[in-house]
């Protein structure tokens, strides 16, 4: 089954095809209407238009994650493989943030081996009893991917620390990247299995499942696509150090919403993305949003929260009740310092230990009084660095206790050994202090328990002897490297690496008058009660929709190769330009207007070589001898390299610095534009770009004769753009007098004259046709940046007037797919020079009265 699918992938992390054939279906799609099931084998489509049949009204939401919220074991008596619920798995929680209608499906592995003979029994029996799709990952693709390329590559560098030698972390491996992108792919193919694409959301959980989104995104342009990421996002200095940094960037932004705990983890992300993919982000009424090529992907920060009801039941019990008395009468006369951590190299519990020794060293009094009691839960991950962590957590412990302990005092109590719920809910309820060392975790959700279990329940407290209304109290001593440090604004935030600090926050803790504790804990009771799990889900499924909203009000393309996938989402309207179609509009219209932009339009923005090529000086010469025509350049550049570079073109328009100077041909004289006249704020301006050049590196000043402009491409990107916001904002300040507009491009702060803009070119040109007795029955314009926009624009407003009898034919057309005013797209400069290339042999060839005789034009569509 899932074993066979794996042999074809590996290839993908080198950038193959992901037209790959599918894993070899087992399951059906799920049935959710009687006699209504979506199609299971239409696998060959990959428009964004679902081929799959509607789940009808019930809302349905897939959650994909590494394991599944199940028990598994063999019955001994008859070899039956048993599944049971793990109650206290996240997974299984966010439910109740979902409405009871709605239908929750499970894609994920099992914690267990199944035989591939059993396999199709184990998967229609999850299926059927608890909603749950298992993937079945061969095992040694198992082994690879999560023991092998999440916990030796990926959590240790999301937790800040790199492979500098071989015995500080594992070198990059593409065998294990190889097996993480296949065992992504299983994922996928078993999502594809059971999706209804027009009306389920796919919800992605943690850093195993990154490239899933890609394979999804793939398969159906329009899936509604979520991701929350559990642990920390590194700085992009740590995260580029990643071989394969920009291959999971771009899975991650096939998602139509990422979540993180915390700004500082999503402010990394966008800063990985504007480093190494050159993508800017902007706030939109509050959701933080990154244009994708055309999609808008949303960033939804919010840490995740406790189930309320799972604890309170939990305190409920009476086992909970007994062993809080057991807790009581064995530390009775002593405070409880309560620590409970995964024994693994991030959770910090040997500077814990080394804290409460610095403790004790400097308050003798406090020797006897107070006891470090913490729980190790059991390694996920395994390694040397798993066991030395164990072993100097075992040998610190040893010593303290050897130095400062007694016969009938223990001041460091370690447990390691599996501990039921009950237990640990126990100790959260009699401890006086919990403390979260860690050196680095993405939420850590033990304070929030804490908290919840020294509040109680009328229950417990009656179960206990206690008053219903007695007041009640808790501290806690938290990392500033833990996701849910931010939520906790009562706490004492320390800094692990700083044994003094920690010891002296221990200290505080514990003498703290009751009254100030008793502040600190009902503060945060109301935060961790009313931002549950609960909470979090449907915060998370409503932000989705949200981001989902416009996803059929556009066209989608799939572009890119391999890994590198992504969707073009762009105007229903918006299409590729035909050669053909023009030259026939062409070849029918006589009084014409040609606009057309220099760099990046008539020659490449990559050329270095800026001016214009044999070719495009020929097709210009063609099209301006035309009488029937009136041909304009349209450009940011100065006067005189373009009269310069343009000077064979007699006929030729040509407007420079973005219309400031016009000259209607190479005759005529330059025509200045009387609203920027007063040039007098460049006195102004110069100084103070010049004090930010010198303090930003790798930033420039380009003087024009009417503009100025700050560059900072080559700066610093996070520092070059906050560096050109301050900027922005100083100029304006300056200048909010002065007859000059300040706009921030692409890389750039420009200061121009007021009343200068491509637009207005475009206005005054077409409206002297107008005056002149020839209004336009054809115009076309060519452009490819933001200030060609306003060329589009105009043009479409100027046109629109009552006054023309008959509209003329409008081809305003950007360069480059993406999002524009346009209504058409061409490819590249390449593609503009074979339009022109057509244009001008419509231009030059027959007489216009044979109209029976048809040209052929190659289209390149």
């Amino acid at each position: 089954m899932a074993s066979r699918s794996c042999a074809n992938f590996l290839y993908l992390a080198s950038g193959g095809l992901l037209d790959i054939p599918q894993t070899p279906r087992t399951l059906p799609r799920v049935m959710t209407v009687p006699g209504i099931i979506s199609d299971a084998d239409g696998y060959d489509s990959n428009d964004g238009d679902s081929d799959a049949t509607s789940s009808g009204s019930r809302e349905r939401k897939i959650i994909v994650a590494n394991m599944l919220p199940l028990h598994a074991k063999r019955d001994t008596e008859t070899g039956k493989w048993c599944f049971s619920l793990d109650e206290d798995l996240l997974l299984l929680h966010l439910k109740d943030g979902f409405s009871s209608d709605t239908e929750v499906i499970y894609v994920g592995s099992l914690k267990a081996d199944i035989d591939a003979s059993e396999q199709e029994e184990v998967a229609q029996k999850l299926l059927d009893d608890f909603n749950c799709v298992p993937t079945f990952l061969p095992h040694d693709l198992q082994k690879k991917f999560y023991l092998g390329f999440c916990k030796q590559h990926l959590w240790p560098l999301f937790h800040y620390m790199l492979p500098m030698c071989p015995d500080h972390g594992d070198r990059f491996d593409r065998v294990l990247w190889q097996a993480y992108v296949s065992a992504n792919k299983i994922f996928a193919d078993k999502v594809m299995e059971v999706i209804n694409p027009d009306d389920d959301c796919v919800w992605v959980h943690d850093y195993h499942l990154m490239v899933l989104p890609t394979f999804l995104r793939k398969r159906f342009n329009r899936i509604k696509l979520g991701f929350f990421l559990h642990s920390p996002f590194p700085s992009s200095e740590i995260y580029r150090t990643l071989p394969v940094r920009d291959e999971i960037l771009r899975g991650l932004l096939n998602c139509d919403l990422i979540g993180f705990h915390t700004f500082d983890y999503a402010r990394h992300f966008l800063s990985c993305c504007s480093r190494m993919l050159g993508l800017d982000y902007e706030s939109k009424r509050g959701h933080i949003g990154l244009d994708y090529f055309g999609r808008t992907v949303y960033i939804k920060i919010l840490p995740v929260g406790v189930h309320m009801g799972r604890l309170e039941s939990v305190l409920n019990l009476p086992a909970t009740a007994t062993k809080i008395k057991e807790i009581e009468k064995q530390f009775d006369g002593k405070k409880l310092i309560l620590g409970i951590d995964d024994m693994d190299i991030f959770k910090g519990i040997s500077l814990k230990l080394l804290a409460m020794e610095q403790l004790l060293q400097q308050h003798p009094g406090m020797r006897g009084k107070v006891v470090l009691v913490q729980i190790v839960n059991p390694a996920r991950g395994s390694g040397k660095d798993v066991q030395e962590a164990k072993k100097e957590t075992y040998l610190t412990a040893k010593r303290i206790n050897e130095v400062y302990g007694s016969p009938n005092y223990e001041p460091v109590v370690l447990i390691d050994r599996p501990v039921p719920r009950f237990e640990k809910s126990a100790y959260y309820a009699v401890a006086e202090c919990c403390i979260v060392n860690a050196v680095r975790d993405g939420m850590n959700l033990v304070p929030y328990k804490y908290i919840v279990c020294r509040q109680g329940t009328p229950i417990m407290d009656e179960a206990l002897g206690r008053e219903r209304d007695s007041p009640h109290t808790s501290m806690l001593v938290v990392s500033e490297f833990i996701g849910c440090s931010p939520s906790l604004s009562g706490a004492i935030r320390v800094n692990p690496w700083d044994i003094d600090a920690v010891a002296d926050a221990m200290t505080l803790a514990i003498n703290m008058r009751d009254s100030e504790k008793q502040l600190r804990h009902e503060k945060h009771y109301r935060y961790v009660s009313t931002h549950d799990v609960a909470y979090w889900a449907r915060s998370f499924a409503q932000d989705l929709e949200r981001a989902c909203r416009d996803h059929y009000s556009k066209r989608c393309w799939g572009i890119g190769l391999g890994l590198g996938f992504r969707v073009l989402s762009l105007s229903p309207s918006f299409r590729r330009l035909s050669i053909d179609h023009i030259v026939s509009a062409y070849r029918k219209t006589e009084r014409r207007a040609i606009f057309l932009d220099y760099d990046g339009t008539v020659v490449p923005e990559t050329s270095i070589i800026k001016s214009p090529g044999p070719e495009v000086i020929s097709v210009l010469k063609t099209l301006c001898s035309d009488p029937n025509n009136t041909v304009f350049i349209v450009s940011g550049r100065g006067r005189s390299s373009l009269s310069e570079w343009l000077a064979p073109c007699e006929m030729l328009g040509i407007a420079a610095e973005h219309g400031y100077f016009i000259r209607w041909n190479k005759t005529s004289e330059w025509e200045t534009n009387h609203w920027g006249a007063d040039l007098e704020w460049k006195k102004i301006v110069e100084p103070v770009m010049r004090s930010y050049t010198e303090a930003t590196d790798g930033s420039n000043i380009e003087i024009k004769e009417s503009a100025l402009v700050w560059h900072h491409q080559d700066a610093d990107p996070d520092f070059g753009s906050c560096q050109a916001k301050e900027l922005l904002d100083h100029l304006e300040s300056v200048l909010a007098n002065e007859p000059a507009v300040v706009k921030r491009g692409q890389h750039i702060v420009e200061v121009k004259p007021q009343g200068v803009s491509k637009g207005l070119v475009a206005e005054k040109v077409l409206v002297r046709m107008f005056n002149g007795g020839r209004p336009p029955d054809f115009v076309m314009c060519v452009g490819d940046d933001r200030s060609d926009e306003d060329m589009f624009e105009s043009i479409l407003s100027t046109v629109s007037g009552p006054s023309l009898p008959v509209p003329p034919e409008i081809f305003a057309c950007t360069v480059g797919r993406k999002p524009s005013k346009a209504k058409y797209y061409l490819d590249d400069a390449t593609d503009v020079l074979k339009l022109l290339q057509g244009l001008a042999t419509a231009s030059s060839s027959k007489p216009r009265h044979l109209a029976d005789i048809e040209v052929s034009f190659e289209s390149g569509t």
